[in-house]
């Protein structure tokens, strides 16, 4: 544990290097991420021909674009990648060296995707300039308690998303690959996190359902409590479920990573 302390701003700082040394792939990678621009248009044309009803509320442009533009800002900082980065490394025998390193490759992968958090955060300052300086900010949350619980959110949808990854990179010790795994779970991520649209939109038997799935735990409650959807009181209940689904992947992870080394060692990895 004191080896793993000590080591681990040297690994956050060769993280940060490493982000501002690939600043291309994370150029990239923002433009892969801009779906909500894309949907931000389309709503908005939809809720300029005729009313949007959300959960009994008419939408109109503007709260989609308070809405999408919150959106992109979560996606940035939720985001992470160590699905891919365990397949390519178990595929390349890389992974090997990283069992050499004083820290445990779960901890390696974490640090290194929570320095590159400030390059995203960066990224996301000219659309929070956005919704300062337009009519969204009227649609945006008021009450500076909910505005306390929004970072702890960010790190709930983060762990829940993280180790997520770490559970589909971990099934590569047994399979050829598991990127297939985490497409489908992506798919599930854009209908029914509210990547797309309001989750609200849905059937209320639909509603019931993703209140019980980790999708919407992700990223849509942080988006939720960016634009004044729930008080502070009902948003510490939705981010104590946040936070269980985000223990639980927690330690599904660490069983699977477990297994799965025994299974990597055992066959020469």
């Amino acid at each position: 544990m004191l080896r793993t302390l000590r080591a681990l701003p040297t690994v956050m700082r060769i993280g940060f290097v490493e982000a501002i040394a690939y600043r291309a792939e994370m150029f990239v990678w923002v433009l892969a991420t801009t779906m909500p621009f894309v949907m931000l248009v389309m709503w908005s044309a939809v809720a300029e021909a005729a009313p949007v009803l959300v959960k009994g509320q008419t939408w109109g442009s503007t709260q989609f674009v308070a809405y999408f533009l919150s959106m992109f800002i979560a996606r940035q900082l939720i985001s992470a990648w160590a699905a891919w980065e365990i397949n390519w490394e178990v595929r390349q025998g890389l992974l090997a060296m990283r069992l050499l390193r004083p820290m445990h490759p779960i901890v390696s992968y974490a640090a290194q995707n929570l320095a590159a958090m400030p390059l995203r955060f960066f990224v996301t300052l000219p659309i929070v300039v956005v919704i300062a300086v337009s009519p969204a900010r009227g649609y945006m949350n008021h009450d500076w308690r909910v505005w306390c619980l929004v970072p702890f959110s960010f790190f709930g949808g983060w762990l829940i998303t993280f180790f997520a990854n770490i559970c589909v990179g971990a099934l590569s010790f047994f399979m050829q690959s598991s990127t297939r795994v985490m497409d489908v779970w992506l798919t599930a991520f854009f209908v029914f996190s509210g990547y797309l649209f309001p989750t609200d939109m849905f059937p209320e038997w639909m509603r019931r359902i993703t209140d019980w799935l980790p999708f919407r735990y992700q990223i849509g409650l942080p988006v939720e409590l960016m634009i004044g959807r729930h008080g502070f009181q009902e948003g510490l209940e939705l981010m104590a479920r946040q936070y269980c689904f985000g223990l639980a992947f927690m330690a599904f992870a660490v069983v699977l990573w477990r297994r799965g080394i025994t299974h990597f060692q055992a066959f020469g990895g």
